[in-house]
């Protein structure tokens, strides 16, 4: 621990400290609620595209149970284009999809089945929700990050810096008020003295 000058003007400065300190303190803390906030909004998010995704799988087992056959399907749909834009959340940049451009390959209507269409629409659907939930599970990381690092500066200023800096300010104050009663023990002396000359 580094020695602290025990004057009023460390005072004055170690009291400025610590009101500045307890004025910041809860601007953070709330940036860390409004953090886990939007943490939970993500996390509900991931669980709807999530539910989606396994909506997929039984509606093609289901409607489209000819997917057995021997029909090549390679190619049909394909993933053109996403772009990304950042959305700016309590100073922390997210990722969010702005546009999915899915490629659907030309086919033959008389060549293919007419359930094709069905699968090619599920195919795109399958796709963009994939996307969608890699972006949002990046958002969800991004703000656990981030509010675990708000978390780490909330309690550094409660059980760190506030304590050690009221425990310098009592020290200050042990030591100016030994030296005050010092200095008036010692002119009482030095008056006894000279009464006594």
């Amino acid at each position: 621990m580094a020695t602290i000058a025990l004057s009023k003007a460390n005072l004055t400065d170690q009291v400025r400290q610590l009101r500045a300190c307890r004025n910041f303190l809860p601007s953070l803390d709330l940036k860390r609620q409004q953090l886990l906030l939007e943490q939970r909004k993500a996390r509900l998010q991931l669980a709807e595209v999530e539910q989606q995704r396994n909506a997929l799988k039984p509606t093609i087992e289901k409607q489209l149970p000819m997917l057995g056959d021997e029909i090549d399907l390679n190619g049909l749909v394909k993933l053109k284009d996403v772009q990304f834009v950042e959305e700016n959340v309590m100073g922390i940049m997210l990722p969010k999809v702005d546009r999915i451009a899915v490629q659907i390959a030309e086919y033959s209507f008389l060549a293919k089945p007419p359930w094709v269409d069905q699968v090619v629409q599920l195919l795109k659907e399958a796709i963009e929700v994939t996307i969608r939930r890699q972006v949002i599970e990046r958002r969800v990381e991004l703000l656990a990050k981030a509010a675990r690092t708000v978390s780490q500066r909330v309690n550094l200023f409660e059980k760190v810096l506030i304590p050690r800096i009221q425990d310098n300010i009592k020290r200050i104050r042990l030591a100016m008020a030994d030296s005050e009663r010092a200095s008036i023990v010692s002119a009482k002396i030095a008056k006894g003295k000279k009464a006594a000359a």
